[in-house]
């Protein structure tokens, strides 16, 4: 028992190490590439071709792929999380704007920006490897933009971005559950850890919308001032704050989930946009979408500490090292 204990450490210990040496990755959605950063020491390695517009990107269930979606390349290309080396790539995944799995790994859902509708895949794990089917395409109202699917894996809620709308669809049986609006521009959306409360990022305004989505239609309970642009969501990994990126004002405001209340604001130049938190909780990493910059937040010291070049409007950024996300 003793020995199989240590082991098991032995292994974490091995996993831990593998992630705090992998690299952070950022997507240059005008360059149809991805920087790959080491993240010692801040410096970019080397750039990997993908399809054309990559904006976001998500693990796969089995942790052994990154998926990078790329929008007007209809393909979705498959990256190691811990090296940056291209596996392959999926073809056919028609406009792959956003993308999210459900927790229970049986859903894959992509948003398609530019045509209008939202794709259910069914994710089948294979002895090698994965496969897609696509069980159902939902046409929707214009510009489907972000996703967040809840821990049961039951509803998948989308902004529409360009129809000022949120539309939540019921997995189980790939329909419509209900479609409201919301406010100008709606971008990124994150549940509460409760699933009770939806909030809602005004890229079009100053603010998060929050609603009460634990039973109906979504109903708002709460408008919370940000700052102008409102855009993306990022946990703090922490269980009780939310950062959310205003790319307008050029600042990241920290949201209290149970207060729902801005409690700090982080100047960040650039128009910042997509985010992620290191692992130990002390770091913030954020493309500046229009600065071709990553830039690097001290959140103790509550201050840009370091900005990289990368490339042609930076929009996903991601590192294996990194602290939860709900």
């Amino acid at each position: 028992m003793h020995f199989v204990r240590y082991a098991l450490f032995g292994v974490g210990m091995a996993l831990s190490a593998a992630a705090a040496s992998a690299p952070i990755f950022v997507l240059n959605s005008l360059d149809a590439n991805v920087s790959i950063i080491d993240p010692a020491t801040y410096k970019e390695l080397r750039r990997v071709p993908t399809g054309k517009e990559p904006h976001h990107l998500y693990l796969t269930p089995d942790e052994k792929s990154l998926m990078v979606a790329n929008a007007t390349g209809d393909s979705i290309t498959l990256m190691d999380p811990k090296t940056g080396e291209v596996q392959r790539t999926l073809t056919g995944i028609v406009d792959p704007y956003q993308l999210q799995f459900s927790p229970d790994m049986k859903w894959f859902v992509t948003a398609a920006n530019r045509l209008d509708h939202i794709d259910i895949y069914a994710w089948k794990p294979l002895e090698k490897g994965f496969d897609l089917k696509l069980v159902k395409r939902i046409q929707a109202g214009k510009t489907p933009s972000h996703i967040m699917i809840d821990k049961h894996s039951t509803t998948a809620y989308v902004t529409l971005q360009d129809s000022d709308q949120l539309i939540a669809i019921d997995l189980a049986t790939q329909t419509p559950k209900w479609t409201v609006s919301v406010g100008k521009t709606p971008a990124d959306v994150f549940l509460t850890p409760d699933q009770k409360t939806l909030l809602v990022a005004l890229t079009g305004d100053s603010y998060v919308e929050a609603y009460d989505v634990s039973n109906g239609p979504a109903k708002l309970v709460k408008r919370i001032q940000t700052a102008a642009g409102a855009h993306a969501f990022r946990a703090q990994g922490d269980h009780r704050h939310l950062f959310v990126s205003n790319r307008t004002a050029n600042s990241i405001s920290r949201i209290d989930l149970q207060t729902l209340a801005v409690v700090d604001t982080f100047p960040v130049p650039g128009g910042p946009d997509c985010m992620d938190v290191l692992a130990d909780g002390k770091t913030l990493l954020v493309t500046s979408r229009w600065a071709r910059k990553l830039t690097v937040v001290d959140l103790e010291q509550k201050k840009v500490v370091n900005q990289v070049t990368v490339g042609k409007s930076p929009h996903g950024v991601w590192t294996l090292n990194h602290a939860p996300t709900r």
